[in-house]
């Protein structure tokens, strides 16, 4: 089809769309945004829009931009936002950016911004704004949490104890890994208990939490890890073959003599011998459900019973 064809075939249908009110048609050549005559998408919108916070802080969602906007286009809106939000007292930006927007990395990191975080698809990016003092901007998460579950059976004193099939040395450990986002401490060591062997089991309390800095499996991040008691509900084992050597019902005086034993595992089992012989309410952190300030949330809160 000829040019002049095409243009006919436009013409006609916004006559049919428009009928006589014609001066409402807008121009072939117009933004997608607008009916502005042959204007691009950063001459018809002037400044990002994005959501404010408490902070002072504003966060744009380049999923609002129009697919086909250019990189160029991008960072020249851009640098006009930045401009209206250091005039307005904005004191940072964060850019989220699906990683089908990907190619306005660019701009924005010759805007000054850097990487916060990336998961899934989509990054997110800032940038601190007020000169007059250091980023108060707050790093990524800077922990991660691991769960163990010490199960334990008290009338025999037994405990539930697993061999990393992944490790080089075959060492006794509490089954246990990494929490899910969203996933209760308790959840996570019900689960980790589950699929590494197989046993059912009730959380009951938190005995402890270990800090370590610089794990050498934490990417990069500082180790919490909690261990909670737990009473298990079935008994057979059924060890997962892809993470577990071996799985097996192990008395608390032979982990504790044992000489391999890990130092944590051993101040941990001990902690068990004592909430057996004297009574779980002078080792035990309890756990107590409590409303949150923000409206319609709740939260667990971890503590002594008293």
């Amino acid at each position: 089809m000829s040019h002049l064809s095409r243009r006919a075939s436009w013409l006609f249908r916004q006559i049919l769309k428009h009928g006589k009110n014609l001066r409402n048609m807008p121009h072939p050549g117009t933004c997608c945004k607008c009916n502005y005559h042959r204007q691009t998408y950063n001459q018809c919108v002037k400044q990002l829009e994005g959501a404010e916070d408490r902070y002072r802080g504003i966060t744009v969602d380049l999923s609002q931009l129009p697919s086909n906007i250019t990189e160029q286009e991008f960072g020249g809106l851009l640098q006009d936002s930045l401009a209206q939000w250091r005039v307005s007292g904005k004191q940072a930006v964060w850019l989220r950016v699906p990683i089908m927007h990907s190619k306005h990395i660019v701009a924005a990191a010759s805007s000054g911004f850097s990487f916060h975080h990336a998961e899934g698809n989509y990054s997110v990016l800032n940038l601190w704004l007020d000169s007059s003092r250091e980023s108060a901007l707050p790093r990524f998460a800077t922990h991660q949490v691991g769960v163990a579950g010490l199960v334990l059976k008290e009338d025999t004193r037994e405990v539930l104890m697993v061999q990393d099939r992944h490790r080089h040395r075959a060492i006794w450990k509490f089954p246990g890994g990494l929490s899910d986002l969203g996933e209760d401490i308790g959840e996570t060591a019900e689960r980790e208990v589950f699929e590494e062997t197989g046993v059912k089991s009730e959380f009951q309390s938190v005995l402890a939490f270990r800090q370590q800095h610089d794990h050498p499996s934490a990417f990069g991040r500082s180790d919490i890890y909690v261990i909670c008691r737990l009473t298990p509900v079935t008994f057979d084992l059924k060890p997962c073959s892809q993470e577990i050597r071996a799985c097996q019902w192990m008395p608390l005086d032979k982990i504790i003599a044992d000489d391999e034993t890990a130092p944590l595992i051993r101040m941990l089992s001990k902690l068990a011998q004592h909430g057996l012989d004297d009574g779980f309410e002078k080792v035990d952190i309890t756990c107590q459900e409590m409303k949150s300030v923000y409206k319609g949330l709740l939260f667990k809160l971890y503590h002594r019973p008293f």
